[in-house]
């Protein structure tokens, strides 16, 4: 698991190789992977919208912006937690994704931006 606080709020990732949904004959290779944000300031915030830098090691790089994660603007009060799961596919069986989220203090009304820590997409037979 890969973790990072940026401005009282916690970004962990977990990623999985999901070969039952990859072909690699066809140069398709798909990941999971399970964010948990939590809120571990002393104000409510919420995740307004997702950038997302995706590097594959054959030499391709994308960029991927929206509002919300999985169609949610989630509020979390202090304390509170949210997960969500989503997926990525790559042309080869090894990459990496980073980014950050645009977050509302509500206490203020003022935006800010949490880093995504970098992690490691790669097909589980590469760990052998």
């Amino acid at each position: 698991m890969t973790t990072q606080i940026t401005e009282g709020v916690k970004v962990s990732v977990e990623a999985t190789y999901q070969s039952e949904y990859s072909n690699p004959e066809n140069k398709h290779f798909m990941f999971a992977y399970r964010i948990t944000i939590e809120n571990l300031s002393h104000f409510t915030v919420q995740l307004l919208n997702r950038h997302w830098d995706i590097f594959d090691t054959i030499g391709e790089y994308k960029q991927v912006d929206g509002e919300g994660v999985v169609g949610v603007q989630p509020i979390l009060n202090p304390g509170e937690i949210h997960q969500y799961t989503s997926g990525c596919n790559l042309k080869s069986d090894m990459g990496y994704m980073e980014g950050f989220y645009e977050m509302k203090n509500h206490l203020t009304g003022e935006t800010f931006m949490v880093d995504i820590p970098r992690f490691t997409l790669e097909a589980a037979y590469l760990l052998n």
